[in-house]
């Protein structure tokens, strides 16, 4: 039962990653691709988002898994055959439970350590991009808008790094609207500026008030387009970059440098670990949920709407529980309330499942009384 776990987990793994992927993928690639940048930085951005899709994946993949291999048995009354033999539903169970165990280490490896460093290393990547020009800016033959009400244009780039035949129009001011050509023109930079100097030009103000046009020629002329690019990103880090032995002890530094609470920071350090025993509660939770009720012709369908409905209780008390770990440090623990109602609930139902007359009892006793 383990091996078809582990083969059914690989399947369903590799589905959802990939329905995920190319949900990201797609938004991602209009977004790169947009800007200028090549395949390869689209390759590695969509690599470094991986973890965090698969660490999202993983859980459903489980539970996918579990409800899938119980619901074969149930219908071709392999589990009848093992339970007339005396294996109880907590026996039964055991194999689920250590298939439970590997998709938690998993989880584990994916929470404490890749989905932080790949955030980290993305997050600075995007920066590196937002400052990069020649992406942004430098595109031959084509009109861009790198901000709202500005419009750049290079009929050509030389290999010695020359720009030929600039259009730069900044109507930004509801005063006036500026425009400047010129027949070439170099990028310098200087400390935290970019400047734009052109030679050889003219520049045209037009004036909106009442539509008079103003042109003046230059032999050359600096135009910082810094704002054009964007705001070099601070290198602060985020909660969701920083590993989890940092997140149990928070520092004043830590806190003031993620902006975030020091309950914020031990909630989200717990959550990492309830995130990993959420991924064994899913498996076990479809299997117990398809135990209960024995073997039917009409199969388990009733039983898997039922345990989908239980997946999503389970997801809700996660949602009270960090909401209660962020507003007090002392409540740290409500991020396991998930994990705690999974598996009482996972208990509750393996105990059904091997009374199954258990409340057919009740009902019979107190129709005779």
């Amino acid at each position: 039962m383990l091996s078809q776990l582990m083969v059914l987990f690989g399947f369903f793994s590799l589905v959802l990653v990939l329905i995920y992927w190319i949900n990201q993928a797609v938004v991602l690639f209009d977004q790169l691709i947009s800007d200028g940048q090549s395949a390869g930085v689209f390759l590695e951005f969509t690599a470094l988002s991986l973890p965090s899709v698969i660490r999202l994946a993983l859980p459903l993949a489980g539970f996918a898994a579990a409800v899938y291999v119980t619901n074969r048995m149930s219908t071709e009354a392999e589990l009848t055959v093992v339970q007339a033999t005396g294996y109880s539903p907590f026996r039964l169970a055991r194999p689920v439970a250590y298939f439970g165990l590997i998709v938690a280490a998993i989880m584990s490896i994916l929470m404490h350590i890749l989905v932080p460093l790949s955030s980290a290393r993305l997050d600075a990547r995007e920066a590196d991009i937002a400052q990069n020009i020649t992406a942004r800016l430098l595109t031959e033959g084509q009109f861009i808008e790198p901000v709202n009400g500005v419009t750049f244009y290079i009929r050509e780039i030389t290999p010695s790094g020359e720009l030929l035949d600039i259009f730069l129009t900044d109507g930004r001011s509801a005063r006036d609207e500026v425009t400047y050509t010129a027949s070439k023109a170099f990028l310098i930079r200087e400390n935290n500026s970019t400047q734009l100097v052109m030679i050889d030009g003219m520049v045209q103000t037009l004036r909106n008030e009442d539509q008079k046009l103003f042109t003046t020629t230059f032999d050359d002329f600096a135009y910082n387009i810094s704002n054009l690019i964007g705001e070099r990103r601070s290198t602060r880090r985020r909660d969701s970059h920083v590993f989890t032995w940092e997140l149990l002890h928070p520092t004043p530094a830590l806190i003031a440098e993620t902006r975030r609470s020091k309950a914020q920071l031990l909630a989200k350090a717990h959550d990492r670990f309830s995130q990993s025993i959420l991924g064994m509660v899913a498996a076990l939770l479809g299997f117990s949920a398809l135990m209960v009720g024995g073997y039917s012709r009409f199969g388990v369908w009733k039983q898997i709407m039922a345990a989908i409905a239980l997946i999503i209780v389970v997801k809700a008390f996660e949602t009270t529980g960090l909401r209660l770990a962020r507003s007090n440090e002392a409540l740290w623990f409500a991020t396991y309330l998930p994990s705690l109602v999974g598996f009482i609930i996972i208990w509750l139902l393996l105990f059904w499942a091997g009374r199954p007359t258990l409340f057919k009892r009740r009902i019979s006793g107190a129709t005779s009384s």
